[in-house]
């Protein structure tokens, strides 16, 4: 199936009277009141006799009236819609940001809903998946045996591998709002991603080690569906800019010790150093999840280590688990430990979802992903009132237009978004209190960079 906007314009056209009511929706930061109750215009002509003369006066009158518009009937009742997210293991931090996202669009909705007339509500089931493979197919085997056919997630493309199958094969509507893995791209099936792939990503470390005049790269990654992926991309990058690979290092996805790795890389480091290369030409790039952290702690008891450029990724730009390690903490400040993180979504919905988050959690600034996912919930929620009905095929036909035309998400047509400028984040100490600030941007339109003031990379 073709997922080009062209294709389902018939369908938008059929449900005019529910599109209507959203044009204007809060996520899009426009007032809901005079689209949810538009002006209508009436004119009245009143003819008079004046003064018995048989003069005729004609008044034009116009007056204007306020109604709301017919809500389409058909879905009724309360509509479950599944989250997989990675709350018990590594990403949690991120996995608690998406909640507290998703819950506050799922309120939003609701009383949307209830301002518009409509006959059903959405609820959240949030489900537990640790970021296993093994534990995401069985809760999504699990949601569909519950009859859930929309399902926000699940976060990690090794996840998404696992479960495609059963999900293409079910007709189980998947949104991910945070796997990047490019080998998932793919048209026609039922997952789409509200971020970019890692073909986006992959060359923004090596592109900066260029700039910087680096002429060694030592590259660590996690050894699993995101992590080769995006070693992939960049490697080729590095090869192509002439940049030498100096040390690679592929680890295991549940590794969380890593003192004999960073002895290993601390050895390439002064081997280099001795033959001659200065720290400032030598950039490691490591790509991970939260137990990046205990590697960056590890790596603080070697000076050498911290003399040489680090570049990380987005799975673990502003993680909040950083913050639970001081010595990971004082080594990321201190190497200006450079974290990229796509940036797609409006100010408004940003603003929404940071101050939420800020409520819920006492934390800022949240991921990149929470506003994803918090796109998502309002996707489904816009399909269900398009299709009328709790059909996974007929909102997937609809969603590359709700995305484009009320969610500022325009997707390609393997149902994920096609670029993205990217934030870079670094580690610096505000206030006598480490946070994550922004460093800077890489531009994807010109694959330029530019740097926030007073910041040096």
């Amino acid at each position: 199936m073709n997922r080009k906007t062209t294709a389902v314009s018939t369908t938008i056209a059929g449900a005019a009277a529910v599109v209507a009511l959203v044009v204007g929706l809060l996520i899009g930061g426009i007032g809901l009141g005079p689209l949810l109750s538009p002006a209508q215009t009436t004119t009245v002509t009143r003819t008079t006799t004046v003064g018995g003369q048989g003069v005729t006066v004609t008044q034009t009158l116009t007056r204007t009236v306020t109604t709301t518009a017919p809500v389409a009937a058909g879905l009724t009742g309360e509509v479950t819609i599944g989250t997989l997210l990675c709350l018990s293991a590594v990403l949690s931090s991120y996995a608690e940001n998406e909640k507290v996202a998703m819950d506050l669009a799922a309120k939003e909705v609701n009383e949307f809903l209830t301002r518009s007339g409509a006959g059903f509500r959405i609820r959240l089931v949030h489900e537990d998946t640790a970021c296993q493979p093994a534990v995401a197919e069985e809760k999504i085997r699990s949601l569909y045996a519950r009859g859930v056919r929309l399902i926000v997630g699940p976060m990690t493309s090794a996840e998404i591998r696992q479960i495609k199958g059963f999900a293409d094969t079910n007709k189980i509507l998947l949104i991910s709002q945070s796997s990047t893995a490019p080998d998932l791209k793919i048209p026609g099936d039922f997952v789409f991603r509200f971020t970019t792939a890692d073909d986006i990503q992959g060359p923004i470390g090596p592109r900066l080690a260029k700039l910087l005049g680096v002429s060694h790269l030592l590259y660590i990654w996690r050894g699993d569906a995101w992590g080769d992926g995006l070693h992939t991309v960049s490697s080729r990058e590095a090869r192509r800019l002439g940049i030498n690979l100096a040390f690679e290092l592929r680890y295991a996805p549940d590794k969380t010790e890593f003192s004999a790795e960073v002895s290993q890389l601390n050895a390439k480091v002064r081997e280099l150093i001795a033959q001659g290369v200065s720290p400032d030409k030598i950039m490691v790039e490591i790509v991970g999840f939260d137990e990046v952290v205990a590697f960056l702690s590890a790596a603080n008891d070697y000076p050498d280590l911290k003399r040489v450029r680090w570049f990380g990724s987005d799975g673990t730009a502003v993680t909040n688990t950083i913050f639970q390690d001081p010595s990971a903490t004082r080594f990321a400040e201190q190497v200006k430990w450079i974290n990229p993180l796509f940036f797609a979504t409006t100010p408004d919905r940003k603003a929404r979802v940071d101050a939420e988050v800020l409520r819920v959690l006492g934390r800022s600034p949240p991921d990149a992903y929470s506003y994803a996912a918090y796109s998502a919930v309002w996707a489904y929620a816009l399909g269900l009132m398009a299709t009328q009905k709790y059909d996974a095929e007929a909102i997937r036909a609809v969603l590359p237009k709700i995305a484009e035309e009320f969610l500022s998400l325009k997707l390609d047509d393997a149902g994920d978004l096609p670029f993205s400028d990217y934030i870079l984040w670094v580690v610096k100490t505000v206030g006598g209190k480490p946070t994550w600030v922004e460093a800077g941007r890489y531009v994807y339109s010109t694959g330029t960079f530019e740097w926030a003031e007073g910041f040096t990379p």
